[in-house]
């Protein structure tokens, strides 16, 4: 087990010691141990498995129950905060892993596809780790930390950058090719017609992201990169601006 994991492990079961009322000295008394060195053992958190089982044991608790509270403990993020956003706009590449690992590609999947070295990715998925988007576990395998409904800061620095350096380069391409099509549509619309279609947009985009996980363990070669753009606003055509009277 990684040691970054290890102390998350050791974390938990202390957390569940105390939630059982047990101290030091009850696991000392329980393992045949000095308190000293039960205290010495939790601070360095060299506890081989067949400890942690013994621990367990004084608890009434399988091995697996503790590693369900790891599991739980180490809770999915549903959105970054506006530093994290800002660290990522900062950094380019960090931000492009970022995106490619949201899209499920594995190291050799980024290394093989995308000119980026091998330590340039590792640099990488550490800060994205550090920035627990994701957990990086041995051979440079990659877990992400996501909630299904994750989503950027309305309005923050990722969308920020995606109106400024992104979307108009979408919006620019031909739609034609590749099975692209783009549908557009202008009319005078209710508010209560507004909210329905914002619920339907809505309900589209949890669509995607569950085709997206359920594609996540197909081949690499069998997936595309595909851009889908969902959007609702009031407005009024540029040419017609100086037609409108004032309200």
């Amino acid at each position: 087990m990684e040691m970054a994991q290890t102390d998350a492990v050791i974390a938990t079961l202390k957390r569940a010691l105390k939630s059982q009322g047990l101290t030091y000295a009850d696991v000392a008394q329980g393992l045949g141990m000095s308190e000293a060195n039960v205290k010495r053992l939790f601070a360095s958190g060299r506890f081989s498995l067949s400890r942690i089982e013994q621990v367990c044991e004084l608890m009434q608790m399988e091995l697996s129950e503790l590693f369900q509270l790891y599991e739980a403990s180490r809770s999915r993020i549903a959105r970054l905060t506006e530093e994290q956003e800002r660290e990522l706009v900062a950094d380019p590449l960090l931000l492009m892993v970022a995106v490619f690992v949201q899209n499920h590609l594995g190291f050799a999947d980024i290394t093989g596809r995308y000119n980026i070295s091998e330590t340039d990715c590792i640099r990488c998925l550490a800060k994205l780790d550090r920035l627990r988007i994701i957990d990086l576990l041995p051979q440079n395998r990659i877990k992400l930390r996501i909630d299904e409904h994750f989503s950027w800061i309305p309005g923050g620095p990722i969308e920020r950058y995606f109106e400024r350096e992104v979307q108009q380069q979408f919006l620019r391409g031909s739609f034609r090719r590749s099975g692209g099509t783009r549908l557009f549509f202008n009319g005078l619309l209710s508010e209560r017609s507004r909210q329905l279609i914002a619920r339907r947009l809505d309900a589209l985009g949890h669509e995607v992201a569950d085709l997206q996980r359920q594609d996540a363990s197909r081949p690499p070669e069998e997936r595309h990169n595909t851009g889908v753009l969902l959007a609702l606003r009031e407005w009024e055509f540029d040419a017609a601006q100086p037609f409108l009277k004032s309200r």
